[in-house]
């Protein structure tokens, strides 16, 4: 088992809470003294750094909002002189004004050792040639894998995303030993191997895929590692999980075990919190993950509310880490649920039944609309090439998804190749529903 900090990684959790309520009352410190944003915010809470006494006490602090960053964009988020930044990264501003985030040097640095300690956690080494199939530019993917590959010492391949062919060709010629990428795109390109009569297996050398940027379960999982030929060569999919407004790709991954993404709790401080009453929710508990971020040099955020919804488990993992842990990773986004007829349902509750069933290939989506007063449900998945299915199939998806989801969903099975495909994230969610 390989460690970027073993020291670090595996403290006992006492020391590493005694360690937290020390970089806790750090950063609250830092923004208050430096940041007009915070200490207005803080004045509002009637709370100074000073009353922080305990790492509970995290809860007198105000959240941070997307809305905060955007409201404040380009720099009013900033803790640091102007003259020290290096580095911006900047949302798409679809939804309205953009985000933007911004580095130091220090930032940089702490953003790879990050990346370095995710890829060793899953087994990486100098060793391996990595192609980083991730787009670069503003979206942190990219160059965070790259910088923390670098530093790690492997041999990087800056591919970024498109061009699927010539991504299989490069594997091959470069023996390629390690994948990044999205869990979509990873059965793009091994749908693509498929028709090029690529066996991954036998005409590869894939051991390791560093998936994430989507939710993803763990049936699609064993059919990436399945699909890639990465069981066969020693390795496996590994999650990994990451936001620009903490770092970028970094703030958790899997480590071998695969017993759920590791926040690493030297640098993030995790709280679930109960959406309505914005409280923290009981241990093993389903809520919205908030990070407060210790080490951020140019733009620390406090008690960010991220939108993301997970559980969370404190207890030390088999690999002997003992940082919290996501045992099911990431659930699925607050903003992506969709309500039908008042139930909350997220894509990867949908993508964990139809995995069930063998007879299916990987693409799918999700239709909502609104059929007089009520709303319907509609679930389009291919059929996997070459697979026969018998007329009772859909009625046994159905059947399947509604007593996961508790809400009733028609099921239409397609033909292959012929739902749309993405190289980046995937849209799994049309909704076509008219609000009033």
């Amino acid at each position: 088992m390989a460690f970027e900090n073993e020291k670090m990684e595996t403290m006992p959790v006492n020391e590493l809470r005694e360690y937290q309520l020390k970089m806790m009352k750090s950063v609250a410190k830092k923004v208050y003294e430096n940041n007009a944003f915070y200490r207005r915010r803080f004045k509002e809470e009637g709370i100074k750094p000073d009353d922080i006494k305990t790492v509970e006490d995290i809860s007198k602090l105000p959240f941070t909002y997307k809305k905060d960053l955007r409201d404040n964009y380009p720099y009013g988020l900033l803790s640091v002189p102007m003259e020290s930044i290096v580095r911006w990264h900047l949302s798409s501003g679809t939804t309205g004004k953009p985000t933007a985030v911004a580095y130091t040097r220090k930032d940089i640095d702490t953003w790879a050792t990050l990346i370095v300690r995710a890829m060793k956690a899953a087994g990486a080494s100098a060793d391996d040639v990595v192609q980083n199939a991730y787009g670069y530019g503003l979206f942190t993917g990219g160059l965070g894998f790259h910088y923390g590959a670098e530093k790690l010492g492997a041999k990087v391949i800056p591919v970024s995303t498109g061009n699927t062919q010539r991504q299989i060709e490069i594997m091959k010629d470069f023996e390629v030993t390690v994948i990044t990428c999205t869990p979509s795109y990873a059965v793009f390109l091994a749908e693509t191997m498929e028709k090029m009569g690529i066996d991954p297996e036998k005409d590869l050398n894939l051991r390791i895929g560093f998936i994430g940027a989507e939710p993803w379960s763990k049936k699609t999982r064993e059919r990436i590692e399945d699909m890639l030929g990465l069981r066969a060569h020693g390795g496996g999919a590994y999650d990994h999980y990451g936001l620009s407004e903490m770092c970028g790709p970094g703030v958790g991954a899997e480590c071998t075990a695969q017993e759920g993404l590791h926040i690493w709790g030297d640098h993030f401080y995790l709280e679930v919190i109960d959406p309505e009453t914005k409280e923290p929710v009981g241990e093993g508990e389903k809520g919205v993950m908030v990070l407060t971020n210790f080490t951020k040099d140019a733009m620390p955020l406090i008690r960010y509310w991220i939108g993301d919804i997970t559980i969370a488990d404190f207890e030390p993992c088999s690999c002997g880490r003992t940082h919290p842990r996501l045992p099911q990773g990431i659930l699925g986004r607050a903003d992506d649920m969709v309500v039908v007829r008042g139930i909350n349902v997220f894509p990867s509750q949908v993508e964990f039944v139809l995995m069930k069933f063998p007879e299916l290939g990987e693409a799918w989506q999700m239709i909502v609309d609104r059929k007089g007063a009520l709303d319907s449900l509609t679930v389009e998945v291919e059929r996997k090439e070459n697979v026969r299915v018998d007329d009772g199939l859909a009625n046994r998806i159905k059947n399947e998804l509604k007593a996961y989801l508790n809400v009733k969903a028609d099921v239409v099975i397609r033909e292959p190749n012929t739902l749309p495909r993405y190289e980046g994230k995937a849209k799994r969610v049309i909704d076509r529903r008219e609000f009033e």
